[in-house]
């Protein structure tokens, strides 16, 4: 007689049961990360900044209640990419299963960083609504809109977590650009050293995580297209990675092509005023 082993069907049901309550649990748990993300920082632009910076810089008292609200802005968004672009490298540099599969690679940590980054973005957008007249600014409610709508995929099926983490090494750039208007608003004169600096560290920076990385993101992109695994990925999926790529980047070059041409005219402006400076022997 021949005898079939029946596999445990009451152990395999409970075993298939608690992977489905933790995968409910975890997802619960993103929607709370991003929940307090978007707390967080309506709390850090209502009532951590403008109390900070009114000790810290005595200028931000003499601005006025427009320039106050993109002050407060500009800090949070600055805090916000620190956070999260340190978080991007650490993952870029030491998530293996992420780098191995960019496309259904393990997303834990990607979905925490992406839950923070959502949290932040829904916040802005609130924002940049609310305050339209200070800060209202179209191709950022366009820039916000785009990456939500892919984040939407990462965090709600898990999938191409490589592209989306590769994605958040953009906001590196993001506090040389808001130290840049912070000088600007400040009176800096546009020829001073701290300005020149900063303009020249916004302009290799952005150039480097937004605009040098292209190939390495697109060569990436180009080495999974038709694979099985990119198959796997659905229409609505494969439509938000392709289109907001092309979107972000778009606007990226735009972005980056105002950036040169505003740091070649301080440079050039700090070259005219050193030889007028050592050709009459005096500073003005």
């Amino acid at each position: 007689a021949a005898y079939t082993i029946a596999a445990p069907q009451p152990l395999l049901c409970s075993v298939c049961q608690w992977a489905r309550l933790a995968m409910d649990a975890f997802s619960q748990l993103i929607l709370l990360i991003a929940v307090v993300s978007f707390c967080t920082f309506q709390w850090l632009f209502h009532s951590v900044s403008p109390w900070v910076s009114s000790r810290v810089s005595l200028g931000f008292l003499t601005l006025s209640h427009k320039q106050q609200i993109e002050w407060n802005s500009r800090t949070v968004s600055t805090l916000h990419a620190i956070i999260v672009g340190l978080f991007c490298l650490y993952i870029l540099l030491f998530d293996e299963a992420v780098n191995q599969d960019p496309v259904w690679g393990d997303p834990t940590l990607v979905k925490i960083n992406v839950g923070i980054t959502t949290g932040y973005l829904i916040s802005d957008l609130l924002l940049i609504f609310y305050y339209w007249r200070a800060i209202g600014d179209k191709f950022f409610v366009i820039h916000h809109l785009a990456a939500l709508y892919a984040y939407y995929y990462v965090l709600g099926q898990g999938m191409l977590p490589y592209f989306a983490n590769f994605r958040l090494l953009a906001e590196f750039s993001t506090p040389c650009v808001n130290q840049r208007w912070f000088f600007e608003v400040l009176g800096y004169p546009k020829c001073s050293r701290p300005n020149i600096a900063n303009g020249v560290l916004m302009a290799v920076v952005f150039f480097m995580v937004r605009i040098a990385v292209m190939p390495v993101y697109y060569s990436r992109m180009y080495s999974v297209y038709g694979t099985e695994a990119f198959y796997h990925v659905s229409f609505g999926g494969r439509s938000a990675w392709i289109f907001s790529s092309f979107c972000l980047d778009i606007m990226n070059i735009m972005w980056m092509h105002k950036i040169a041409r505003g740091c070649y005219k301080v440079l050039h402006s700090s070259r005219q005023l050193k030889a007028q400076t050592q050709e009459n022997g005096k500073v003005d």
